[in-house]
């Protein structure tokens, strides 16, 4: 799975989407957790610094301008300090805030959330203090955010509504933005209100409900996939939606469509040190998975490992294409799937040049796995970032031996006997008796071998220095070889039929 999320991510394209929802400033207050205080049993918070990061919809509008999504914002501030705050960090990272209302009769939505720090270990939140209103918006502002959206929707590509309960998505000015995008045949993605009154999202396209949300809104607790697919299905049925992404924290999502079918996508496990967010993210990827075309499942993969970087971090940050991409290459689902032809090969070695990453490459037949090949493939790691074995097939290892016992495992095991190993990234085969044709494809920043040979022994050294790469013997491991293995065993079972004719010429080639 990781070949077609790398893939998908590379497919995303930077579609404009409107962002409709409450905006929140967020404050920070950091410091250290020093005692209990003597005048009450509460912490004592010695305050180091402050920081202010955009909340609610407004952070979704940033985590999509992090993944390199155009962005329109449609809420409202109040006329006062905060409003200014939030409005000048919207338009600084260029986000458009024409749609954005000031609203003279209430106050921007705050939180402000105290993180401590305890003997140096992880901060944590401590308390959160809120100021909000949540009385729905006037009449008047919602028909002026309206006009505003309406005059814009037809440049974007999907609509996201972030409803976090305090004001701004009403009825009246969700089921209009919904009817709007629906005779432009444009998605609207919901990321509901924890009331658990989803009525005001009928006729939207996708919804992104969590457990509690789902479960106020159906009825039903969510302790399973089952209980998460019956859920689904009842929120398609009951709001004509078309998808529905139940979120399961660390369980990963389960999605549900319109015809019926059901999956879940299982998350890995990671360090959870803030969930502040991640909710946030997930949206945004959901909606730029879903104005970019992607399919419904491979969306909500992107979005877990995007709302999984995101608990990791301490507070709301953003997470850019670039962080998921390389989580999901240096985490793949299965062994197997570090093996890859060479077509799908080079476009992730693109990836990894396009992230910095320096590409080191060496070969072998691996018939025998032994020591020496181990101690050789860990020196080739700690070259570079990113380690690529190229494998002689069965048929490239009977050209060169010229013997039709040999190799003694399959190719189909050797590769995922490499693929297991830890410090290998990916493995493809060749069937030419030498690698040559893959390095002029995947042109390594560094081509290694064994110590048995010298620089002017290896194979491709003409190719890959002829684009200024590096070519390099390791060192080895003294008696460890496959040939001395087959000797040993030739010598204590005679009965057995192993050919050992070699030429040294040959095998250097491969």
């Amino acid at each position: 799975m990781s070949k077609e999320l790398s893939e998908a991510i590379q497919q995303l394209g930077h579609p404009r989407i409107l962002v409709l929802g409450d905006l929140i400033l967020d404050r920070y207050i950091w410091g250290e957790a020093e005692r209990v205080s003597q005048e009450a049993p509460v912490l004592l918070l010695h305050e180091t610094r402050q920081e202010i990061r955009l909340g609610g919809a407004a952070n979704v509008a940033q985590m999509l301008r992090g993944l390199e999504s155009a962005v329109v914002m449609a809420g409202v501030i109040g006329d006062d300090t905060e409003g200014q705050a939030v409005w000048n960090r919207l338009a600084e990272q260029g986000i458009d805030c024409a749609g954005v209302i000031v609203d003279p009769s209430r106050p921007t939505t705050v939180k402000k959330r105290f993180i401590g720090l305890a003997q140096q270990r992880h901060p944590h939140q401590i308390l959160r203090v809120d100021r909000e209103v949540k009385t729905p918006i006037d009449e008047s502002i919602t028909s002026r955010m309206f006009f505003s959206i309406r005059d814009r929707l037809e440049y974007c590509d999907a609509v996201l509504i972030s409803d976090y309960a305090k004001g701004v998505c009403t009825l009246s000015i969700v089921q209009q933005v919904i009817a709007l995008a629906q005779q432009s045949g444009k998605p609207v993605i919901v990321d509901p209100a924890s009331s658990g009154d989803f009525r005001n999202y009928r006729g939207a396209t996708a919804i992104t409900p969590n457990r509690l949300e789902t479960r106020n809104a159906t009825g039903l607790t969510i302790q399973s996939s089952e209980h998460a697919f019956r859920a689904g299905k009842t929120l398609i049925a009951d709001l004509d939606l078309a998808v529905c992404f139940v979120t399961l924290d660390s369980d990963g999502i389960a999605c549900v469509d319109q015809n019926g079918h059901e999956e879940l996508l299982p998350t890995r496990k990671r360090e959870v040190y803030d969930i502040t967010g991640a909710g946030d993210m997930v949206l945004a990827m959901v909606g730029l998975g879903l104005a970019s075309n992607l399919e419904p499942g491979l969306t909500a993969r992107l979005a877990n490992v995007a709302g999984g970087l995101e608990v990791e971090q301490v507070g709301v940050v953003t997470i850019s294409r670039e962080e998921i991409l390389q989580d999901i290459l240096h985490h793949p689902d299965v062994r197997s799937e570090k093996i890859y032809a060479l077509e799908e090969l080079q476009r992730l070695v693109k990836a990894h040049k396009e992230m910095g990453h320096r590409i080191v490459f060496t070969n072998g037949c691996f018939d025998l796995l032994h020591i020496g090949h181990v101690t050789m493939l860990q020196e080739a790691a700690q070259e570079g970032d990113c380690l690529i074995v190229g494998m002689n097939s069965d048929a490239s290892i009977r050209q060169l031996e010229k013997a039709s016992d040999r190799p003694i495992i399959p190719e189909v095991d050797r590769a995922s006997l490499l693929a297991a190993l830890q410090m290998v990234d990916y493995v493809v085969m060749f069937d030419e008796p030498n690698p040559e044709h893959l390095l002029r494809c995947l042109k390594p920043d560094v081509l290694v071998k064994g110590g048995t040979y010298s620089t002017d022994e290896i194979v491709g050294k003409e190719i890959v220095e002829s684009y200024g790469g590096l070519v390099k013997p390791l060192g080895v491991v003294e008696g460890q070889s496959t040939s001395n293995l087959l000797d040993k065993i030739r010598q204590q079972s005679p009965t057995i039929p192993i050919s050992l004719s070699q030429d040294s010429s040959k095998r250097k080639a491969g």
